[in-house]
C-alpha cells in the first residue's frame, strides 16, 4: 500500500501521533537523552512518502558506517523536539520548525546508555536537503510501503539476552535497534496498532 506525500497523508499520520498512547514505563537511571527524526518526505519516485535514513560517516568516533535516523544528543536545557530539529539542521541542513512535528513515539533505553526519543516530522520542502559530510556518508529515501512489507522485520534470539533482537532488512543488508526498534514502532503506528518497543534488543556489538 502507498502513502501519498499529500495533506492527506499528513493528517493521518499526526491524526495517529495523536492518538498514540505512550507507554510509561520508567527507564533505568543515569540515561544521558537523545533525540532522533523520523523525516517523512516524498519519495524519490513521487509516487509514495518516504522516511529519511543515513548512512554515518566513517570517521565518526562513535557508531561510524552504521544505519542510523537524523538525530543525537540533547544539550542541556533542550527538549527532545528541540533536539531532533537542531540534529536534523546539523546533518542534512533541512530547517524545519515545531510545526513541523506531527507526534512522538515511545522513548526507547539504549545499552549504551541514551534514552532515545523519536520525533515524527513532516518536511514539505525535502529538496533542500544538504548532508554534512563530517557527519553523513549518504541519505536514503525509505518508501513507506518498504516498512510496511510482511517481511521487512524478523526476531532472533542471542544467547548474551533473553531478549528478542529485531532486524529490519534493508536491500540486502540488516538495521538493528534502536534504529531498526523505531522504525518498527513507527511501521505499526501506520498500520493503526500501539506496539511496544523497548524490549526489543540490540545486538551485542551495539552494547558499548
Amino acid at each position: 500500500m502507498t502513502h501519498p506525500f499529500s495533506p492527506a497523508t499528513r493528517q493521518m499520520i499526526a491524526a495517529r501521533g495523536a492518538a498514540f498512547v505512550h507507554a510509561g514505563i520508567a527507564p533505568p537511571a543515569g540515561l544521558k537523552r537523545a533525540a532522533v527524526a523520523i523525516v517523512l518526505v516524498a519519495a524519490a519516485d513521487g509516487a509514495d512518502t518516504a522516511m529519511l535514513l543515513t548512512l554515518r560517516a566513517s570517521g565518526l568516533r562513535a557508531q561510524s558506517n552504521q544505519w542510523a535516523l537524523p538525530g543525537g544528543r540533547c544539550d542541556p536545557g533542550e527538549t527532545a523536539m528541540q533536539a531532533a530539529l537542531r540534529e536534523l539542521h546539523e546533518e542534512l541542513g533541512l530547517l524545519l520548525s515545531p510545526a513541523d512535528v506531527i507526534g512522538t513515539l515511545d522513548d526507547y533505553p539504549t545499552r549504551s546508555g541514551y534514552l532515545i526519543t523519536p520525533v515524527l516530522m513532516w518536511a514539505q520542502g525535502s529538496r533542500e536537503i544538504v548532508p554534512n559530510p563530517d557527519e553523513v556518508a549518504s541519505v536514503h529515501r525509505i518508501a513507506l510501503s518498504e516498512i510496511a512489507r510482511t517481511d521487512a522485520f524478523d526476531f532472533v534470539a542471542i544467547p548474551e539476552s533473553d531478549r528478542r533482537v529485531i532486524r529490519y532488512r534493508h536491500f540486502g543488508q540488516f538495521i538493528h535497534a534502536p534504529t531498526a526498534a523505531l522504525i518498527y514502532q513507527f511501521s505499526e503506528l501506520l498500520a493503526g496498532r500501539d506496539t511496544r518497543v523497548s524490549e526489543l534488543e540490540q545486538p551485542v556489538f551495539a552494547w558499548k
